[in-house]
């Protein structure tokens, strides 16, 4: 295919506004699925996750077949992104290998927060921008005034933004014929040694690793020895293809193409997403840019709960790295729970996930602590650590100052809910910083007929890393009605007035359990966190005190009582001497049993924080 009949184009969009659909009314065109026996919806999404949650994951590539109206053979090269926040790594990698993105906006939702974070993205890798109006067949959808936000806030012109419905598959041609017209062919250097960019990657056990790459300069044949320049090691090109959407075997990869190279490679971490493949004879003087590598942001402990399994969970998420650039683990051990491993990630959804792949993709049974952020500490000699886990904080008397992760925040809503977002993010040591109405021409032009309050404002705050990890977002969701979207960039490092609050459960700390809190919430977390645990802990034998301790200060105790067994139950009749005698001997056996008695913590316990009521 000549490189001027290429075009490299991604989709991007918020999460749910039609991006994986319209990639299936894009194969559907292009005649990739047109008469298949087997019709399945969100083809690009195989991950049952993916389709269990109605959420996309893992980027997809595939090569579209397009005929134009003049005639001519296009060869165009989709990638289908994920739209949720924490997967925005995702999006950067197809970016990095596109000339063009489709700009997919709801007609009935209008431009939301991961939109515009989005599309700042797409210019910063000057791309060129074709915005799309999707789902106009939706019963509230008012096109004309998305279309009109569109120009007004990203800076189009009406006739450059189109309307479509991927369900329906009207204006699917329009967009692919735009793809073609707007999109800009791929520049290179064919004559120039290989340089191929690796996007994404993923282990197949008979092919070892295989790498999804965009070819930058020259090209890549099969049979070739290539070199993997940041990890400096050389391989061989055992299969070489496209992917349309199932791979499909070639000779040879030319400039501007994209497609899969099989490695052959077993040690998942020598072939890195964002790494330049060239050709080991004829090597390139310097690799590709590539693109800003994911900084996990959130941290949690997995444990097998099977000690056994410590082997098998170390080689899984080896395997899990591979297909996830912004998995990070390192090896730990705690004193509750024995050795596991202290893994990174980018937010709660993206732990949620490599959790439930651990579990169903590699049949573990695991155990996830409560998630903390990173943290900054200043010692009293001077020297500064990084934690990201509270245990390893050092002892008050140690610590000058802790200093905490603060994010850029936007919310976009209705505005008749600003006053609801507000105290929610105030109350949790936000600090404003700008607002911005979002209204179209359209709509201003029809503001008699618009119900009050429908107008869209964009809301910006400086918070905290901590006070919107847990349950931030669906607090958001609740006192906006669903209507709310939240889209969040790591900022600055900020000094606190941070504190550790320690659990102990039976006069023993239960490193898991411990947390690094602010100083004004210590008190009414540690009240409300032993108040939980209670609950939670079952009964033994003994008594078993809950206490949460402040630098070494009890500040909230609760007791799991015990559990009493009957010994006077066949005692009958005698003297009451004898009735005493049984009851003291009980009594002295439960003390024993008190001093040498082990806990057993269920795993409800180790996430009871995440539960925990906040001031909103």
């Amino acid at each position: 295919m000549e490189r001027s009949h290429i075009r490299n184009f991604c989709i991007i969009a918020h999460i749910d506004h039609g991006k994986s659909t319209l990639a299936d009314r894009f194969l559907e065109q292009t005649g990739l699925t047109r008469g298949s026996r087997v019709e399945v919806e969100q083809v690009l999404d195989s991950m049952d996750l993916e389709r269990e949650r109605g959420v996309t994951i893992k980027a997809k590539a595939v090569r579209l077949p397009y005929k134009a109206d003049d005639g001519d053979d296009y060869q165009l090269n989709l990638i289908d992104t994920p739209g949720h926040v924490d997967f925005s790594y995702e999006v950067s990698r197809a970016l990095a290998a596109c000339e063009g993105a489709v700009l997919v906006v709801d007609a009935s939702q209008g431009i939301q927060a991961q939109t515009i974070a989005n599309v700042y993205v797409a210019m910063e890798h000057n791309l060129a921008i074709i915005p799309v109006v999707n789902k106009i067949d939706l019963q509230g959808a008012d096109p004309e005034a998305v279309a009109s936000q569109i120009c007004d806030v990203i800076g189009f012109s009406r006739d450059e933004v189109l309307l479509a419905s991927a369900k329906e598959g009207i204006g699917t041609p329009e967009i692919l014929q735009a793809v073609v017209r707007l999109v800009p062919p791929p520049s290179g250097d064919e004559a120039a040694p290989l340089r191929a960019l690796v996007f994404d990657s993923k282990y197949d056990s008979y092919k070892g690793v295989i790498a999804y790459v965009r070819v930058i300069d020259g090209s890549v044949e099969r049979g070739h020895r290539l070199r993997m320049m940041s990890a400096d090691i050389a391989i061989e090109a055992l299969e070489i293809g496209s992917l349309t959407p199932g791979p499909v075997p070639a000779d040879r990869l030319a400039t501007g193409e994209v497609g899969y190279v099989a490695t052959g490679l077993k040690d998942v971490g020598l072939c890195r997403v964002g790494d330049t493949l060239t050709d080991a004879e004829q090597p390139a003087a310097e690799p590709l840019p590539g693109y800003e590598e994911a900084k996990p942001m959130v941290f949690s402990g997995l444990y097998p709960t099977q000690p056994n399994d410590f082997g098998p969970l170390r080689e899984a998420l080896e395997k899990l790295r591979l297909n996830d650039a912004a998995l990070s683990f390192e090896p730990e051990t705690s004193v509750a729970l024995g050795p596991g491993f202290r893994c990174g990630y980018l937010g709660l959804l993206h732990m949620e996930i490599v959790q439930e792949r651990l579990e169903r993709e590699y049949d573990l049974d695991l155990l996830i602590t409560a998630p903390s952020v990173e943290y900054r500490v200043r010692k009293t000699n001077g020297e500064e650590i990084v934690i990201d886990n509270p245990a390893a904080l050092p002892p008050p008397t140690e610590v000058m100052e802790i200093a905490e992760p603060w994010m850029t925040i936007t919310v976009v809503c209705p505005d008749r809910y600003i006053g609801a977002v507000m105290e929610l993010v105030t109350g949790r040591r936000g600090v404003f910083d700008k607002m911005e109405y979002l209204q179209g021409e359209a709509s201003r032009q029809n503001e008699d007929s618009v119900q009050a309050g429908e107008r869209r404002v964009s809301l910006q705050y400086q918070i905290p890393l901590a006070e919107i990890l847990v349950d931030f977002h669906d607090k958001l969701k609740s006192m906006t009605q669903g209507y709310a979207s939240l889209d969040y960039a790591f900022s600055h490092y900020e000094a606190a007035k941070l504190q550790k609050l320690d659990i102990l459960v039976n006069s023993e700390p239960v490193d898991a359990l411990s947390l690094i809190t602010h100083s004004e919430n210590a008190h009414a977390q540690g009240k409300q966190l032993v108040q939980r645990l209670r609950q939670l802990i079952p009964r033994q034998l003994f008594d078993v005190p809950i206490q949460a301790a402040v630098g070494g200060r009890i500040v909230a105790r609760e007791t799991v009582r015990a559990l009493r067994k009957n010994v006077l139950a066949k005692c009958y009749g005698g003297d009451v001497t004898r009735k005493r005698k049984l009851l003291e001997k009980q009594k002295a056996g439960k003390k024993r049993m008190k001093r040498v008695g082990n806990v057993e913590i269920p795993q409800e316990a180790f996430m009871a924080v995440l539960r925990l009521e906040r001031k909103s």
